[in-house]
């Protein structure tokens, strides 16, 4: 009966993703890039800029939390496992080429991700003790008046992350611990209750402390992880300086002309990079937005660009380092058994020695947990949005740090499949909504671009600017909004509120003035 549901889910998924789920992502992605006005070059280097500001000059207090926090929940979520094996198998699949579509695809899927994420910002809603969130179920409910979808989209991304997800991983770093320590005998077969427990512990002091502690930890944790492997995959380009010409050459040429050995052919080669780039960076899928709605910044604009360059950071900076691993290795055979997370092992191996199968581990472990850290964020994000009861959302960690304990032992192919199928369906609703939201984000871009024309280096967003302004509840309605509710905003959110306030008016006025 499993073997018969595992096959249905499995061919179900794959149709959607192969012939639905990627068209749509690259006909939006080109969509959102030429309608943007080519966002994503043209303001690179604005984005470094925001990206610094996040982190050296914008201070937060209290409940607030701060642009580079923001980008490092989603970060933590979006940089896992799948950048390191995910690319050794893309590489075996459909050979070096599918790197150069992976390329390709990020550079297209960071225009969508510009427009899910200032789209979540615009429609995110307060805490009554400051601070924010929202996402997708927020902009489709609010914004597109459709309570039903949101909702529904709302408890998969629930389940698909934080429950699924999330076992995944902790198989993944149960895996690697256990292996690399030779645990199993040792500890009498219990090696992956053991560490499973361990592991459970480590989550639940995190997620149990709120959002606040998830951003003080990914912000932790994220600079290092993504630094030590980045220095890792440094040494051995350096070593061999003299093939990354010849690595870049064959990259480009198998691009278009793959291998024999590439099964499919060019379409395979397309089809792997393009896939494997669209799972690693996750723009347009509508997790990232969840994040990036939780930050306090001046313009919605600004965080969408953020989240815009966690795309490149994501793909063109670490998935590529992985593929460097792999092919200055030449440990790699297309269509060969030796593949994931045993050929990135193996490619170490050989060039700086046995030590390196211990560090992957370690790199294995960290990856992996922040995964855990920011997929439970969104998680809770939704469950949230469906309910304000703080009973359920203790019912629900409890839940999360189950699943984290069932993923340390169990057999997950059904659970992938089903965490994909759940996945295309969340990107299929999250792509309805933010295509007919978008022209809003071209709005406020273009309000980004005349506040910066006329001198002022941080625009500060008025909705005033919008046609509409109906599902806005942030942005100078925060107070009234929660009332409507009744809650009562906390002395210290109503003066952060006041404060934001004013800087708005007073860039409005400079503005009119100009």
């Amino acid at each position: 009966m499993l073997d018969i549901l595992n096959s249905l889910v499995n061919d179900v998924s794959g149709f959607l993703w192969t012939y639905i789920v990627i068209t749509l992502l690259i006909a939006i992605g080109l969509y959102f890039t030429f309608s943007s006005g080519i966002v994503q070059i043209k303001y690179f280097f604005e984005m470094m800029r925001v990206l610094k500001h996040g982190i050296t000059g914008q201070k937060k207090k209290g409940k607030e939390v701060s642009s580079f926090q923001a980008f490092c929940i989603s970060t933590a979520s979006r940089v896992g496992v799948g950048n390191i094996a995910g690319i050794a198998i893309a590489i075996t699949l459909g050979g070096p080429g599918a790197i150069f579509w992976m390329w390709v695809i990020a550079l297209i899927g960071s225009a969508t991700g510009f427009v899910e994420s200032t789209l979540a910002q615009i429609y995110k809603v307060p805490f009554s003790v400051g601070g924010y969130h929202g996402g997708p179920a927020y902009y489709i409910k609010n914004a597109l008046r459709q309570p039903f979808v949101a909702a529904i989209f709302a408890v998969l991304i629930s389940i698909t992350f934080s429950l699924t997800y999330n076992s995944v991983q902790s198989n993944t770093i149960t895996s690697a611990i256990v292996v690399a320590f030779d645990l199993e005998s040792s500890l009498d077969g219990y090696a992956n209750y053991i560490t499973g427990l361990v592991l459970c512990i480590l989550v639940s002091m995190v997620i149990f402390g709120g959002v606040q502690r998830i951003a003080r930890v990914t912000e932790f944790m994220v600079p290092i992880m993504a630094i030590l492997y980045l220095l890792i995959a440094i040494v051995i380009i350096c070593m061999n300086i003299s093939a990354v010409p010849d690595m870049l050459y064959l990259i480009v040429h198998d691009a278009f002309h793959p291998q024999q050995a590439v099964a499919g052919g060019f379409g395979a080669a397309i089809l792997t990079g393009v896939k494997r780039g669209l799972f690693s960076n996750e723009a347009g899928e509508g997790s990232v937005p969840n994040a990036a709605a939780c930050a306090t910044t001046s313009h919605p604009v600004k965080q969408g660009l953020i989240q815009a360059f966690g795309v490149f950071i994501d793909t063109l900076v670490i998935c590529t380092a992985s593929a460097a691993i792999v092919l200055l290795s030449n440990q790699y055979e297309i269509g060969g058994d030796l593949t994931g997370i045993n050929l990135i092992q193996s490619s170490l191996t050989s060039q700086l020695g046995a030590w390196a199968g211990y560090f992957m581990t370690f790199t294995i472990v960290l990856f992996a947990f922040s995964s855990i850290i920011g997929n439970y964020y969104y998680g809770e994000v939704n469950i949230q949005f469906l309910t304000k009861n703080l009973f359920i959302m203790s019912i629900f960690r409890i839940f999360v740090v189950a699943m984290v304990f069932f993923g340390s032992y169990a057999s997950l192919s059904l659970v992938w499949d089903l965490a994909d199928l759940f996945m295309a369906l969340l990107t299929i609703t999250n792509l309805y909504a933010i295509v007919k939201l978008s022209k809003f984000v071209f709005i406020a871009l273009k309000d980004y671009r005349l506040q910066q024309s006329l001198g002022i280096k941080d625009p500060e967003f008025s909705p005033s600017v919008l046609p509409s302004t109906d599902g806005i509840y942030s942005w100078g309605n925060e107070a009234e909004y929660l009332r409507s509710l009744d809650e009562e905003p906390t002395d210290d959110a109503l003066a952060s509120w006041e404060h934001a306030r004013l800087k708005r008016e007073k860039a409005q006025s400079f503005c009119h003035q100009r």
